[in-house]
């Protein structure tokens, strides 16, 4: 045990903590507090936590908001800030940090559409949120041995399936209920089992650059995932657009990524589409026909 690094998951329970939490057990030793155990808003609690414990690497997925079931959360950029400020004040407590970022940094006012990682900056986001992990991702520009790894749409069990459209959508497949959308819309969703693995990259090697856009470089639309659960599924549901054209796309371009990670996979589209339906069949009885 002596030789494994230590880590801390920062939002054990949340979605992706808790899939790094599962992926990564066993081959470190992991501190995952809940938010009794370590409040991240406490800075003597945080300052003290690292005192105590030895961290090799931090990974940092604690969040408030940043879903529609959240975004109207009052005090969420101060909240947001404060637990990134707290634990980056024992910075020389650990030595590398893994921050959880956001596409949202290059501002969802707009289209965001194969972006790069040089077009951050160009524009300052105007929602909460995606201003709070701008500001997180200035303080990085400066900063040694942090990574800042830009999410787009990241999806797989576990999720929240009132609000998230590939899974809300599957579970309403499964009732026998109409899949439904405000609008049709790219997006480039990440599959959670490959960003885990894109997180063990960078806790075992030194990144090359501060950030990286964690996507898969390749753009899916709501509808056309709509037709694959209806392809995969026993029945057909009815697909239900509410408002014609698209909304905002929102997709990256994961060259630098790809380049770092070489010979990476990620999961076909099929594969992982199949995967999810089928865990969600096989456990129907978690989902709430009346929430979805």
């Amino acid at each position: 045990m002596k030789n494994k690094k230590k880590i801390l998951i920062t939002g054990a329970n949340g979605f992706a903590g808790r899939h790094l939490k599962e992926y990564l057990s066993g081959k470190y030793i992991l501190f995952t507090p809940s938010h009794k155990e370590l409040d991240l808003l406490n800075e003597k609690e945080v300052e003290n936590f690292f005192k105590k414990h030895k961290i090799d690497v931090v990974i940092h997925t604690a969040l408030v908001g940043g879903s529609r079931k959240e975004e109207r959360i009052e005090s969420a950029l101060s909240q947001n800030l404060r637990m990134f400020f707290n634990i980056i004040r024992n910075k020389k407590r650990f030595k590398k940090m893994i921050h959880c970022g956001s596409g949202a940094e290059y501002d969802k006012r707009f289209s965001i559409v194969q972006v790069r990682e040089e077009d951050f900056d160009k524009r300052v986001p105007a929602d909460e949120y995606g201003y709070g992990k701008y500001l997180c991702s200035k303080y990085i520009e400066n900063s040694e041995n942090i990574v800042c790894l830009r999410i787009f749409a990241l999806f797989g069990k576990y999720e929240d399936y009132r609000y998230r459209f590939i899974s809300n959508a599957i579970c309403r497949n499964i009732y026998g209920m109409p899949i439904t959308m405000r609008q049709n819309v790219y997006f480039d969703y990440l599959y959670i089992n490959d960003f885990v693995r894109i997180v063990e990259y960078f806790i075992e090697n030194k990144a090359k650059h501060k950030f990286y856009n964690a996507g898969t470089g390749k753009r899916v639309d709501l509808k056309t995932i709509a037709e694959k659960i209806n392809e995969i599924a026993d029945k057909k549901s009815e697909i239900l657009i509410k408002n014609s054209g698209l909304n905002n796309e929102y997709t990256c371009d994961n060259s630098r990524l790809a380049g770092e990670m070489k010979g990476f996979k990620f999961t076909e589209f099929d594969n992982y589409m199949t995967q999810l339906y089928t865990w969600y069949k096989e456990n129907k009885k978690i989902i709430k026909k009346e929430l979805i």
